[in-house]
Formats: C-alpha cells, structure tokens, sequence
C-alpha cells in the first residue's frame, strides 16, 4: 500500500472517516493506484462511502489502469457478471486481454479461458448429457466437467476465505459453529468471480439447465478427516425463491471418505475430481423433496474439497437476496 492509502485508513481507524475519505481523495486526485483502490472497495463495502457498485467498478477501472492489480482483475469479475452495470462478457474478455501482459493472475486467467471451447458468451460450445443416477428426483452425474486446472482456479481462489462452517444462532443472531456442517467453507463473491469461474458458473448453468443468474455464489468447501456435513436438505425457510436444485463439483481426488449419500433413494456417490454432481429439491409444484436429504460422509484420510453451486427457482441477486 501507498503511504497516502495507509494514512487514510490509519485515520478511519481513529474514527475519522470525513479526513479518511479526503486524504484518500486527495491522493487518488493525483493517480496513486492504491487510493483509487482504496475509494473502490471503500464504495463496494459501503464504508466510510455509501454503497455504489457504478462508482466501484469505475473507480477500480482506473486503479486498475494505474497499476493496481486487484483493482484490474475485481473490474473485469464486475464486467462480466454485471456488477454496478451491465453485464458484458465480450468487454471483460477485453479488459482481461489488455491486463494479461501486465499482470501475472490476468495471464493465467487467460490462458485458462483460452483452453475453453466457448461461444461468444462465454457458454460451453457442446456439453454432454451426464449420467442419470434417479428420476425423481432427478439425480444427474457428469464426468470430468471441470478439468485439473479449472478446479485449482477454483480452490486457489477460496484459499485465503477459508474458515470453519458457521450459522446465525437464531436466539442471539451470534455466528456460532455449524451444526451439521464440520468443514471450512469459503463463498466466492461477484467481486471473486474471475472470467475462468463465470464460464464454468455458464457451463454449470448449460449442465443444469437452469439460467446462470438464478445461482448463488460458489460455496467451497473443504473436509479434512473426521469432518462430514450430516443429512440434510439443501432448501431453505421463510424463502420467496427457494433453491430449485444443487449442482456440487467435487475439485480433487485421492482422499477416501467423503462421499455423498442420498439414503432415502439408496444411492451413494463417490465424486473424482471435475465431476459434477446434480439434483433437484424442488417437486413440479415447488415443494421441498424429502428425497433430496442427502450427507457428505465422513473423510477418513485426506483432504476433500468440493464447490456447490445452489440455483434458485427464479433470478437470484446476491447483492440484495430474497
């Protein structure tokens, strides 16, 4: 960080916002990128600065511009999921583009986008069917839909958001530690979504049939030995968009344990890695299917990790869900 970006949050921290967003100002007058960064993420968290995710994006266009390169590669995630403007995969795929020779992520980013075989959009060209594991509910496998290197991406990319599982305790609104869920857990957000995670955020979408903007953000999650997410259903209460169905993409292989057990259909699933796994919760009247109880058995030796992508019967915003 800059000395001017570090005085300005030295001064929020003393409980200065008004002199934090002036120096702050003051410096990003002047082109210095980590201020211009600064004032973006200040604007996308909504503080000391409102929440305005135009002003962010534009803002982290121009630290991105100077040199900065988070700032670049937040901007490109935002062009292309639609984040404080339109979404435009043609125009991220440029800015990604223009970054890769200055910037060491931008260039791997590219060279994974570039081993996809994509339409203009970013979707898959062809996609096979997958393999129908039950009918109802439906219960669908697909082999090797991610290869080795799109799912380190992934896993890369939660690396550093990874802590243990927890819930709101209902009576105290306090996180505490999750009940059924022993494992730590990383959510990719629209400001983490590379131009590699929202095309197989697309490919997941082609594989599952629903649009790509029905889904929440990537949950990853990682089990190591002993830990397990017990029976469960995947739907949530007091909803107005209820998760429709769960596609989980299993990122690794060469742990044992870990599989995924649906007992009321007598069905287990042992995932390799890039397989991808999809089932409905939802019946034809959009009601919760107690056949889709499912549990992610214990590990017993090594480390699993998975990415579950939950899809909502409608459009999903995850900047003001519902």
């Amino acid at each position: 960080m800059s000395h001017a970006s570090d005085h300005a949050n030295h001064l929020l921290a003393q409980g200065q916002p008004e002199a934090a967003i002036g120096a702050a100002e003051l410096a990003a007058g002047n082109g210095d990128a980590d201020a211009l960064a600064l004032l973006g993420t200040w604007h996308l968290i909504g503080h000391p600065l409102p929440r305005d995710l135009a002003k962010a994006r534009a803002i982290l266009g121009q630290a991105g511009r100077a040199g900065h390169e988070w700032a670049a590669l937040t901007e490109i995630a935002m062009t292309g999921n639609g984040t404080g403007g339109p979404a435009d995969w043609g125009a991220a795929l440029v800015l990604l583009r223009k970054a890769a020779p200055r910037f060491p992520a931008a260039a791997d980013q590219l060279a994974l986008i570039e081993a996809m075989e994509l339409d203009p959009e970013g979707y898959p060209r062809t996609l096979p069917q997958g393999e129908l594991l039950a009918e109802a509910p439906q219960v669908r496998l697909h082999r090797r839909l991610f290869t080795p290197a799109e799912c380190a991406h992934i896993a890369l990319s939660a690396q550093d958001l990874l802590e243990p599982s927890q819930v709101a305790d209902p009576a105290t609104g306090r996180m505490i530690a999750h009940p059924i869920r022993s494992s730590d857990a990383a959510v990719l957000g629209p400001t983490r979504e590379s131009l590699p995670i929202q095309a197989l955020q697309r490919r997941i979408a082609a594989f599952s049939g629903y649009p790509v903007g029905n889904g929440e953000s990537l949950t990853i999650l990682r089990y190591i030995p002993g830990q397990e997410y017990r029976r469960h259903l995947d739907t949530l209460p007091h909803t107005e968009n209820q998760r429709a169905a769960t596609v989980i993409v299993y990122l690794n292989e060469g742990y044992a344990g870990g599989e995924t057990r649906f007992n009321e259909l007598d069905l287990t699933v042992s995932g390799q890695g890039g397989d991808a796994l999809f089932f409905e919760n939802l019946d034809a009247d959009g009601r919760p299917v107690p056949r889709s109880a499912h549990a992610g058995l214990p590990v017993r030796q090594g480390a699993k990790w998975v990415a579950t992508r939950w899809i909502r019967a409608a459009h999903h915003d995850v900047w003001n869900p519902r």
